[in-house]
Order: structure tokens, then C-alpha cells, then sequence
């Protein structure tokens, strides 16, 4: 924030106004009883979004198909949802003003808040993509849709409002809309703190508003959670096994975990960018295309180990308390081949569809940490929580966030892995900035 100083003769720089000064403020006050009071409708219309698409997923996956006269879910099933589901993302980004938000294969990098013309366009393609199953999150969307609706709401309030209100209450509604689908308001603040670069001695008097929201929109998830009986839609693992104390061979692992998750991470990047080159130059027909590939991993994984293609189809997030409450079920060949092609339909739906790269990412990272785990050295949650962390830092490039979201998901038991957390995220994030070309 800079204010205009008039100045006689040569330009003089402005200088940057006291943040103490501001903080103390009339103005500041007012910024934040908005902030509070964006934060009630932006985080019920996230939760209406989350359980929106909670509907809709094993209505057109499971209840359908059952209407229909089958007996259960074919195995063939996914292939024309992901079809219908590529065709009208296709069109959206395609023929809907905003291109259906945002570009997955950037990486994570909140931007701008979306005008109200484009909102429409964001929701269509993040509820094809997530509803028809391909391998992406909602966080992208919900960020883009909360910052929006909060940019328009000053807008109708506040006639020609100053462009640093609009951004700092557009990220406000960013805070509020993921309150709770990463498990902790808190954690949503460091992610948007750190994918956005805040610094400096302003840095908490853009935070604070956004604070403010996202603890009242955790307060509005859980309400409406209880109320509606639906849950919260928050990242939560229920049943974690005791974590043992780090050994010397656990810290030779969480390099060698770090050193794959950065080269697993770069493939997946590398090849990303290329299908994408090729779903630009014919978007429609292509993206069709890449909702089939995704459906013939998903019915090839299936069919190849028994298990339910659901571990391959969606975001992950939902599937990984079952992935680590089951994982004794899971053989070493039957992560490897949930490794592959989760990371290959992650990349293919990165390329075409639209929708957040966040739990794809640490679903890849826990299946890779508990595959590691049946190797000698290395326990169960130790190794499910550096996956986690690992590929989240290669894919997202956010190390604090990585090392919190490894952490805190699995609860009291994150305190004794942090160490071989961290270890793994460094390893994971100075090891892809290695392999990654300069811009």
C-alpha cells in the first residue's frame, strides 16, 4: 500500500505509510467488520458448492447406473462420464468468459478475483471436472469463486471502491471459501500467504481481514455441517497409527523420498504442459480425449488389481483415510500401479480440465510414502506423511505449507514425524528448483 504524496519539481518516491498508523485506524476497523461480514455468505455458498458436488458424485457414479438395470457400477462407467465431463469443460473454457478459471498446469497461484461475468464459467468447469471425476481439487475454484463473490459484494455496497479494498477483500473471501476443506482455517492462511508472496510490515494488515473470515467461515462449515447433517468437507483423517520416534535410516529416507517426489513431480509438470499444448490447438475433441484416458486408468487400475477405480478417479481427497486405513490390503505391485496411474490421470486432467492441484498431489505423495513403507527402515506413518509433504512441495512449491499439511492432517502424531517432514520438503523443493529450467 503507497499513498500519494504531492510533490514540487522531480518525482519524489511515496513514502510507505505506518502500518501501526493504519492499524489504529477508523478505516482499518471498517475493512474489517466487511471482512467479517463477507466471510458468513461466501464460506455458506463454499459449503453449498462442496456439497453440491458431494450430491452429485455417487448420484451419477453409483444411483444412476443402479437405475438403469445394472448390477452395481460397471467397470466401463467412467468412460463416458469423463467424456461428458471433458466435452463440457471444453466448452466452458472455450465459449464462457474467464476460460473456466484457473490454468491448472501453472501451478498454484492465486490471482486477481474473477468480475461477475466470468463466475458462471469457473463454477460450470470446477463442477464438470469434479463431479465427472478427473483427477483435480476444489481448492483452485473455491479461491477463485470466494474472491470473486467478495469483490462483488463491495462492488454493490461501495460504489467506485478503491482497488486495494477490492483486493484485500477479494482475498478475504479467497480465506473464508477454503476455511475448512484443508482441515484448519489456519492452514488456509498460510497457503494463501505463501502462494501470494505477502511480506514485509504489511504483511499482517492484509492478513488479519482474512483471518477474520476464515475463522467465521469455519464457524458457518461447521454450523451448516451439523445443521444439514452433511459434514464439513474438511481434509481429517480418522484413524491414525501411533508414530514412532525418527531413526538415522528414517532421515536417509526422507532424502531419497524427497529426491523421487521432486522427479516424480517434474515428469508430471513436463508432460502436463505438453498435452496441454496439444488440448489448446483443438480444445474440444482433445478434452473429450483426456477424459477417456483418465477413465481407461482408473478401469485399467481397477481391473489390474481388484480395487475400486475410485482410488484412481477424483481428487484423492476423500480416499486417503481409507488408503492409509486399508494399507495392509494394498500389495507393494498394487501401490506401484496406484502410484502410476493416479500420477498419469493427475497430469492429464492438470492439462484439460479445471479444478486445484493440491490433493491429487498429496494422494500421489501417501500412496509413494506407504509403497516406501514396505521397504526396510521406514514405518507406515513416517513414510505416508513425507509422501505427502514431498509432493506437495514439488508440485505446489510452497515448503511451510507442505510441511503444515503433512503435519497437521494426521494430528497429534504429526509432532513426531515433523522432523522427517521437514527433512523431506527441503530435499523435495531445493531438488525441483534444480530441475526445473529457469523462466
Amino acid at each position: 500500500m503507497r499513498m500519494p504524496v504531492a510533490t514540487t519539481g522531480a518525482e519524489a518516491p511515496s513514502p510507505t505509510p505506518d502500518p501501526m498508523t493504519l492499524l489504529r485506524s477508523r478505516a482499518y476497523l471498517v475493512l474489517l467488520l466487511m471482512a467479517a461480514l463477507i466471510g458468513v455468505p461466501v464460506s455458506a455458498a463454499a459449503f453449498g458448492f462442496l456439497a453440491l458436488v458431494g450430491e452429485v458424485q455417487p448420484l451419477i457414479y453409483t444411483d444412476l447406473p443402479e437405475s438403469l438395470g445394472f448390477d452395481g457400477t460397471p467397470p466401463w462407467w467412467p468412460l463416458p462420464l469423463l467424456a461428458v465431463g471433458g466435452l463440457l469443460v471444453a466448452l466452458t473454457i472455450q465459449y464462457l468468459p474467464g476460460h473456466g478459471g484457473h490454468e491448472p498446469t501453472a501451478g498454484f497461484k492465486p490471482a486477481a478475483a474473477p468480475t461477475p461475468i466470468e463466475l458462471p464459467g469457473v463454477f460450470v468447469a470446477a463442477l464438470a471436472t469434479l463431479c465427472f471425476a478427473a483427477v483435480l481439487g476444489p481448492e483452485a475454484p473455491l479461491l477463485a469463486l470466494g474472491g470473486g463473490l467478495a469483490a462483488g459484494a463491495v462492488r454493490m455496497v461501495k460504489r467506485d471502491p478503491p482497488k486495494q479494498m477490492i483486493a484485500v477483500l477479494g482475498a478475504a473471501g479467497s480465506f473464508a471459501a477454503v476455511s475448512s476443506l484443508l482441515g484448519s482455517p489456519l492452514l488456509g492462511a498460510f497457503l494463501l500467504m505463501e502462494a501470494s508472496g505477502l511480506g514485509g510490515p504489511m504483511m499482517a494488515l492484509v492478513l488479519v481481514p482474512g483471518l477474520l473470515a476464515a475463522g467465521i467461515g469455519a464457524l458457518i462449515f461447521v454450523g451448516l455441517g451439523s445443521w444439514t447433517g452433511l459434514g464439513t468437507y474438511s481434509l481429517a483423517l480418522r484413524d491414525v497409527p501411533e508414530a514412532t520416534r525418527p531413526t538415522a535410516a528414517e532421515f536417509g529416507w526422507a532424502l531419497v523420498i524427497g529426491v523421487s517426489a521432486a522427479l516424480v513431480g517434474a515428469g508430471i509438470r513436463w508432460l502436463a504442459v505438453r498435452l496441454k499444448t496439444l488440448v489448446e490447438r483443438r480444445r474440444v475433441p482433445t478434452t473429450v480425449v483426456m477424459g477417456l484416458v483418465v477413465a481407461g486408468l482408473a478401469i485399467g487400475y481397477a481391473e489390474g488389481t481388484g480395487k475400486a477405480a475410485t482410488d484412481v478417479l477424483y481428487s484423492g481427497q476423500t480416499a486417503m483415510d481409507p488408503l492409509l486405513t486399508h494399507s495392509a490390503a494394498y500389495s507393494v505391485g498394487a501401490l506401484s500401479l496406484l502410484v502410476l496411474c493416479k500420477g498419469l490421470a493427475y497430469c492429464t486432467s492438470l492439462s484439460a480440465f479445471r479444478g486445484g492441484p493440491i490433493f491429487p498431489a498429496m494422494f500421489v505423495g501417501a500412496a509413494g510414502g506407504i509403497l516406501f513403507s514396505h521397504l526396510p527402515g521406514l514405518s507406515l506413518v513416517a513414510g505416508f506423511a513425507m509422501g505427502i509433504g514431498a509432493m506437495s512441495a514439488a508440485m505446489l512449491g510452497l515448503p511451510l505449507v507442505s510441511v503444515l499439511l503433512a503435519t497437521l492432517l494426521i494430528g497429534a502424531q504429526g509432532l513426531t514425524v515433523m522432523p522427517l517432514v521437514i527433512v523431506a520438503v527441503v530435499v523435495s523443493y531445493v531438488s525441483t528448483a534444480r530441475l526445473t529450467a529457469p523462466p
